[in-house]
């Protein structure tokens, strides 16, 4: 019987614990949610740890004589962190960036794709307007904040857009190949110096630890800033261009279509890289508006394309020095071998022409007097895979590997390519005549041409071309300069000899078509091309150096569709030569272009 009454007990009993622990907690729960509610919610809105980016300062570009060519000013950018957003704000926050509420979503759904914890850049380059309108409203739209960030300031009178190139923002496909330092909305290098040397440029990100409250305000700084990552600026890249010589050498291109290089022949280092039509490269930094870009990519004049490095043009006379080159190392021939120009050259039942009656002529005087008929007659005797051969030892037909990573290797005709385009058999010896005097289906580029007058002033080393001459690393305060990267063309020196005399003379004596590349007190050598041009005028070439038996300066300038290149580029590069050289200009004699404008040098 006694055993009937213990179960109801023992029930009892269980069931009055139970019911005191619920009392207990749920007093304690009334106590935390009712009583303490301030003091608690307070410390529980407190608690949200968010890390804030600190983004590294680009890296300055300097010039070879220190100064500073490339800066940065600061700029905001509005961000929206996807995990904290509220879409129901999205219509409120577009209406104060004036931006399609669409747009906005997107980008907040991509950026949640790769971590929606990480904040998405919406809007770059906001007004002050706007950013106190967002800090008034920061209670309506949780997730939005406003990065203090820097773009490409430009502080000197030349652009070097080309050069230097420009950023822009990351692409998705990028995103994807790129290690974890970016993020959706980063800009990165998109061309010239700006790409070749982004990772030392960019730095790397640091980051912030802070406590914040429910509204997204910063409370304080989480453990002390014991955990924050510290941003690491970019280094800074000094390079072997001229400012000074860079804006000249713009100034001189205003208005045409054309391309001027200069390198430095003791070392490779590139002087100035104009390329004309060209934009403006502040356009380009920062919040680029839809109108500015596609004005840039509908520009009849092209400005976003490189001429210095990119264009394919047939070198005309310039080109000569190469078969002169070949014959005279091949013991093909001597100075002593010549040809009598009589204005023309028939070859089967064509005439190839010249513009002018040299009459006898050896090989120095033909590179003075730019004697066609000299140049044609020669080609048929040496052949075109000799020509070939020491083309491609000036480096043509291939990339000169510039540190802009953009350039176009050119075209240098071989047997082979003639087989490949006509088919084996099916041409003749009548393709060979007009490469002789640089013209037919060799192309070159006016970087590859500056290179090519290097060689020549510096009787056959050969600097591979380079912008960058040092990179100043801020880490660890170490320097590192760039390698000179040289090779030698396998020519005598008494070939050089001949060849050099030739541009001297080109220049000058009498009779040469150089005449208005003078500079006072220095004695500049070159050679002076007119490149016939299907669609238009010629282009007009001149390539030289100076001075002459030591020189300092080697150049090339190409004037698209311009004609003769004695009367156009040659006065061009003379004035260049002198802005180096000198500083300044010493003259400005504008009697000697009329001269030689007057002239039909060629």
């Amino acid at each position: 019987m006694a055993e009937q009454f213990e179960v109801p007990i023992r029930q009892k009993i269980f069931i009055a614990g139970i019911a005191v622990m619920f009392i207990l907690f749920l007093g304690r729960l009334v106590q935390l949610q009712i009583l303490y509610q301030d003091v608690y919610g307070k410390k529980s809105e407190e608690n949200s740890i968010r890390p804030v980016a600190q983004e590294p300062i680009r890296g300055y570009i300097f010039d070879r004589n220190g100064k500073l060519i490339v800066d940065n000013r600061p700029s905001y950018s509005l961000t929206i962190t996807p995990a904290e957003f509220h879409v129901k704000t999205v219509d409120y926050l577009a209406s104060l960036l004036k931006l399609d509420p669409q747009f906005i979503l997107d980008r907040v759904r991509n950026g949640q794709r790769y971590n929606r914890f990480a904040p998405v850049r919406i809007k770059r380059d906001i007004d002050f307007a706007t950013l106190s309108a967002l800090e008034e409203n920061r209670d309506r739209l949780p997730g939005v904040d406003y990065q203090i960030e820097t773009n490409r300031f430009y502080p000197r009178k030349a652009r070097t857009a080309h050069l230097l190139g420009y950023t822009k923002e990351i692409s998705e496909h990028q995103l994807e190949e790129m290690s974890q330092e970016y993020r959706l909305g980063d800009d990165i290098g998109a061309t010239g110096l700006e790409a070749a040397y982004e990772r030392a440029l960019r730095g790397s990100r640091g980051f912030e630890f802070v406590t914040v409250n429910a509204k997204g305000q910063i409370v304080r700084a989480y453990n002390e800033g014991k955990n924050d990552v510290p941003v690491k600026e970019g280094d800074d890249l000094y390079l072997a261009l001229d400012i000074d010589l860079q804006a000249y050498a713009e100034s001189l291109l205003d208005g045409k279509h054309g391309a001027i290089v200069a390198i430095d022949p003791e070392d490779g280092g590139v002087l100035a890289l104009a390329s004309k039509p060209d934009y403006d490269p502040s356009l380009l930094s920062g919040f680029t508006p839809a109108s500015a870009w596609n004005a840039l990519n509908t520009d009849d004049g092209k400005p976003l394309f490189n001429r210095a490095t990119l264009t394919r043009y047939p070198p005309g006379s310039t080109f000569k020095m190469v078969l002169a080159t070949a014959a005279l190392q091949e013991g093909i021939i001597t100075t002593s071998w010549r040809v009598n120009c009589t204005g023309g050259f028939r070859f089967g039942n064509k005439i190839f022409k010249d513009l002018h009656m040299h009459g006898s002529t050896n090989v120095v005087e033909a590179i003075q007097r730019s004697c066609n008929v000299f140049f044609y007659q020669l080609m048929l005797k040496t052949g075109l895979e000799r020509w070939n051969f020491y083309g491609r030892q000036f480096g043509f037909g291939s990339p000169t590997g510039i540190d802009i990573l953009e350039e176009d290797p050119g075209l240098l005709p071989s047997e082979e390519y003639f087989d490949q385009v006509y088919g084996k058999g099916r041409w003749t010896q009548g393709f060979l005549v007009s490469l002789g005097i640089g013209q037919g289906e060799v192309g070159v580029s006016p970087l590859q041409m500056a290179c090519y007058a290097m060689a020549i002033g510096n009787r056959g080393k050969f600097h591979t071309p380079h912008v960058v001459r040092s990179i100043y690393e801020k880490e660890t305060g170490r320097i590192l300069i760039t390698p000179i990267q040289t090779r030698t063309l396998d020519v005598s020196g008494e070939v050089w000899d001949i060849v050099r005399d030739g541009l001297y003379r080109c220049v000058n004596v009498a009779g040469g078509t150089g005449f208005a590349a003078k500079v006072p007190g220095v004695i500049v050598a070159g050679k002076t091309g007119t490149a016939e041009n299907p669609h238009g005028k010629a282009h007009a070439w001149f390539i030289g150096y100076a001075p002459a038996e030591h020189p300092k300066i080697a150049i090339c300038v190409l004037v698209e569709n311009a004609g003769f290149g004695g009367a156009v580029s040659a006065p061009i590069a003379g004035l260049c030569i002198e802005k180096y050289l000198y500083g300044n200009l010493i003259r400005y004699n504008k009697t000697q272009q009329t001269m030689a404008m007057k002239s039909d040098n060629h």
